[in-house]
């Protein structure tokens, strides 16, 4: 046979195994092109929202790249690979090993053996995690539109529940370095429409039986209602939600506070009200940084950076840094142990910082070279206050 008939036969087994459900894999190898140090590429089928599509894990000496194709545009590509850069292929089904393989002289044969496979095709995607909030039974995820009754998520909502188990997996992480003896009222401040509080709630009462009492606050006196009514259907019996602004919210008992993008100094008015409540655990995702940006503007200060701060792309970056470092240090001025990263959420929100304090302890020699370092940034920016140092000062 030839070299293109032989492919040609490679092409159609492969594409057979695929729509009888009987591929399981294939293996590229033996690879003679110009990328250095890749060394293989493995393909799968997987289903990604519902719809399947063949995964290439290219293998290189340090490091692997995933890309995910159509059905067709994988076999294209497949066939494009093992007509030129690699010099054998083997196509695993549940029945039989189909080899395409170049010999000398230029010659591709094709042979294949029979096997008895035990194995079934496996469609799960391999970034796909065991989720902790898991969709089947949750009358919350039900009301919020996540889910249908049978628990199957809505394709529209596959980012929003992405979105919830990602928030819950950082906070699990952290919430398990506090004793559960100290973790009896959590806050969340300005809860939206409550897709975290209600997802938290389940985690701690359900996962963790940790029987906190939780309060959403939000100043939409709508979504308190339907937040309200969502919880007494979910027989949520220790979950409320408030109206109200975060800086009005008045406790002096909180143990976790979180506060997913407040705006601007609104984060600040959150951080305040943990570090009053001596919470043992602050936890917010700052939004726009207006305020620090103002007085930057307003100071005009000429320094080393000013080359940066002249154009407004930098000095927006410039004022979310220096405003959550500044929040960071206040935070540890009141024996906060701080953590901040960053993290992906969703296709809508590219990025995210979380801004984290653990209760801790502080030293006065500690607390005064943090005075020191937040009247020398003031001083080289030209900023004139922070809000979270203004809301604190008695307390300093």
């Amino acid at each position: 046979m030839s070299n293109q008939l032989n492919i040609q036969l490679f092409l159609e087994q492969l594409s057979e195994s695929i729509s009888s459900n009987l591929f399981l894999k294939a293996s590229l190898g033996n690879y003679q092109g110009n990328e250095k140090e890749l060394k293989n590429i493995y393909v799968r089928r997987v289903k990604i929202k519902r719809v399947d599509m063949l995964s290439f894990n290219y293998r290189y000496k340090t490091r692997d790249i995933f890309k995910n194709l159509s059905i067709a545009d994988g076999t294209d590509l497949i066939k494009n690979l093992i007509s030129n850069d690699f010099k054998i292929c083997t196509l695993f089904t549940t029945k039989k090993e189909v080899i395409i393989e170049h010999g000398k002289k230029g010659l591709i044969s094709l042979r294949e053996r029979e096997t008895v496979s035990t194995s079934k095709p496996n469609l799960a995607h391999d970034k796909e995690k065991k989720r902790i909030i898991k969709p089947e039974g949750k009358t919350y995820l039900q009301e919020l539109k996540v889910t249908d009754q049978e628990g199957n998520v809505f394709k529209n909502s596959q980012d929003k529940y992405r979105q919830i188990n990602q928030y819950v997996e950082i906070l699990s992480s952290l919430i398990k370095e506090l004793p559960n003896a100290k973790l009896r009222k959590v806050v969340d401040m300005g809860s939206g429409k409550g897709y975290l509080t209600f997802a938290l709630y389940d985690y701690l009462h359900n996962v963790l039986g940790v029987k906190a009492d939780m309060v959403g606050v939000e100043f939409r006196e709508d979504m308190v209602q339907l937040c309200n009514g969502i919880a007494e259907k979910s027989a949520f019996n220790q979950l409320r939600f408030k109206q109200g602004s975060i800086d009005s919210y008045n406790t002096d008992s909180i143990d976790l506070l979180i506060a997913l993008h407040a705006c601007d100094t609104a984060t600040d008015d959150a951080i305040y009200k943990g570090i009053k409540a001596n919470a043992e655990l602050i936890v917010v995702a700052p939004c726009c940084h207006k305020q620090i940006r103002r007085e930057i503007e307003k100071g005009k200060v000429r320094n080393d950076v000013s080359f940066l701060t002249k154009h407004g792309i930098f000095l927006e970056r410039q004022a979310e840094m220096i405003t959550d470092g500044m929040r960071a240090l206040l935070l540890e001025y009141f024996g906060y142990k701080t953590k901040i990263f960053e993290f992906i959420s969703d296709v809508h929100t590219p990025k995210n910082i979380l801004v984290v304090g653990i209760k801790g302890e502080v030293s006065q020699q500690k607390k005064a070279e943090i005075l020191s370092q937040l009247n020398d940034t003031k001083t080289y920016f030209g900023i004139g206050y922070h809000h979270l140092e203004r809301l604190l000062k008695e307390e300093m």
